[in-house]
């Protein structure tokens, strides 16, 4: 049961159009908080929340980014919604990355597609790799969005709230069809055990998992290892970087170029600009 602030918070993150998941993140990490030091946080000094961020940090070793979504999420609440002028509470900055994405070959992708029997299932994770898209892009996705015509797949308040097109692939759109008319979905393109909800990611995720452990594949990790793959292949076949990068959403190009540092191909297959003019001379 909510409490008076819990509610009135969540009419403020309501009212500032906060995601559904971060919202839930935010209220989670309120409740945290005053289950931690067994007060309404609203009674807690910066003092308190810092000794209860360094507990998350040094005792539970969460790691980084759950603590940044704990930081937010008080940052959210005592700078926004309580408006106090001062926050002294901080938690170290990110520690550098440089992981790039295991990615697998187009005959590993395609023997995992080969071993979903589930034609809904088949038409799921064609989609997810064929047109680049996130898990909860895909199980948003309405029949509207998909765009026979033009052969787009229309992506609404993705990541970061931004629209977005990208492409549908001719054997997608041939498999959404046989899908259309064997299940004939409601609302939701992929849906739930009741039509009128949506399929949810985690469902996505498990039906990843079991193809691919059919398919006796072992590299990769998560459903999110297709769009990792989709963004390589299509690197590899050609498809510009810009393009790519409205494909796939990124608001930055550096973000799209991860991928091409991720593809061993490009690399074996790229020649020194001295031997290109060296042929050109030659004939």
């Amino acid at each position: 049961m909510k409490t008076d602030y819990q509610r009135s918070f969540t009419n403020y993150l309501y009212l500032q159009r906060v995601a559904p998941k971060t919202r839930q993140s935010y209220l989670y990490s309120i409740k945290s908080l005053s289950t931690y030091f067994r007060q309404p946080a609203d009674q807690l000094t910066n003092d308190q929340i810092q000794e209860y961020l360094l507990h998350c940090i040094q005792e539970k070793k969460l790691a980084w980014a759950t603590c940044n979504v704990l930081f937010c999420g008080l940052k959210k609440y005592y700078q926004g919604f309580l408006g106090r002028d001062k926050t002294g509470f901080s938690i170290p900055p990110r520690p550098r990355s440089h992981q790039l994405p295991i990615l697998l070959s187009r005959e590993e992708v395609g023997s995992i597609l080969k071993a979903t029997g589930n034609l809904k299932h088949l038409a799921l994770l064609t989609l997810i790799y064929g047109s680049g898209l996130r898990v909860s892009e895909a199980v948003r996705l309405q029949a509207e969005h998909i765009d026979s015509k033009k052969m787009l797949v229309r992506i609404d308040q993705s990541k970061g709230r931004k629209d977005r097109y990208t492409v549908l692939s001719k054997h997608s759109l041939e498999l959404l069809r046989d899908y259309w008319r064997t299940y004939q979905p409601g609302k939701w393109l992929f849906f739930a055990g009741d039509k009128n909800k949506p399929m949810p990611s985690e469902t996505a995720q498990k039906i990843y998992y079991l193809a691919k452990q059919k398919a006796g594949v072992t590299r990769g990790r998560g459903i999110h290892t297709l769009r990792h793959c989709f963004a390589t292949h299509a690197l590899e076949q050609g498809v510009q970087l810009f393009i790519l990068k409205r494909w796939l959403g990124h608001a930055s190009i550096k973000t799209t170029c991860m991928y091409l540092h991720a593809s061993p191909e490009m690399l074996l297959n790229s020649v020194s600009p001295l031997d290109s003019w060296s042929e050109e001379k030659r004939q």
